[in-house]
């Protein structure tokens, strides 16, 4: 028995997310029918997040255990022979068999995009959220620096999150700017139901002001998830790093 450990990346915008779903084409589906059609076994993925419908990653690790003979090199080319163009299998090695690519994830970089532009453009059609409102970044960066901690965000997660312990560790959190493209980037030991895009819409609530400036920390303390901004759109996030070890939480 072989346990591979392997990266990929994908488009979001045609699935359902990454976790199979009864009712809807997901990533994780897509690609266990790829295992089964290469490898003529059935297989069942362990992937190291969900993906909300229409999120993208640049960088998204799955583990599996097979008895077949086929190797990593197989693998790659096998599978992006049968994938479609948006997902791609971009490496892939051997694990130990109690690796899980989930239980063993020590923390996530997501990024956030927005085409900040009073004109569309085509070529960013659900890849980048668009907001015609004047961005002020280094305004936003300040206010995001009072994410960066360990804190309960109960009141920067859905409605329908699951998870009894709301307690989660920041690393980094920066807005920067290029050209027309507002980049949001958070680091962190792990993320809760649509926290990332709730941090984002929370921001850009703060860029309109339509909530102050200093009053993240407050909204922290409340844990009150009506106090705090909109769920910013799927489209412009994106999963970006996967960490399995400490270092690159401080990567710049």
């Amino acid at each position: 028995m072989k346990n591979f450990l392997v990266k990929m990346a994908y488009n979001g915008a045609a699935y359902h997310g990454f976790q199979r779903q009864n009712n809807a084409v997901a990533v994780q589906q897509v690609v266990e029918e790829a295992i089964e059609s290469l490898t003529g076994k059935r297989a069942s993925i362990n992937g190291c997040s969900r993906t909300d419908a229409g999120v993208h990653a640049r960088e998204y690790y799955f583990s599996f255990e097979t008895d077949s003979g086929i190797n990593c090199r197989g693998l790659i080319f096998g599978l992006n022979d049968r994938l479609p163009d948006d997902i791609a299998i971009l490496d892939c090695r051997e694990a130990p068999l109690d690796f899980h690519a989930r239980f063993c994830c020590r923390g996530k970089e997501y990024r956030y995009l927005v085409h900040n532009s009073e004109i569309k453009d085509p070529f960013y059609k659900d890849t980048v959220y668009r907001s015609w409102f004047p961005i002020d970044a280094q305004k936003l960066d300040r206010a995001a620096k009072a994410f960066v901690g360990e804190h309960d965000f109960k009141a920067f997660c859905s409605a329908e999150c699951d998870k009894e312990n709301t307690v989660r560790k920041i690393y980094r959190f920066d807005v920067r700017r290029s050209g027309d493209i507002v980049e949001f980037i958070v680091a962190g030991s792990g993320f809760l139901y649509n926290m990332v895009r709730i941090m984002v819409g929370t921001l850009l609530y703060i860029n309109e002001g339509k909530i102050a400036e200093n009053a993240i920390p407050a909204l922290i303390e409340a844990r009150d998830r009506t106090k705090a901004g909109i769920t910013a759109p799927p489209q412009g996030l994106y999963l970006n790093k996967v960490f399995y070890d400490d270092k690159g939480f401080d990567l710049t």
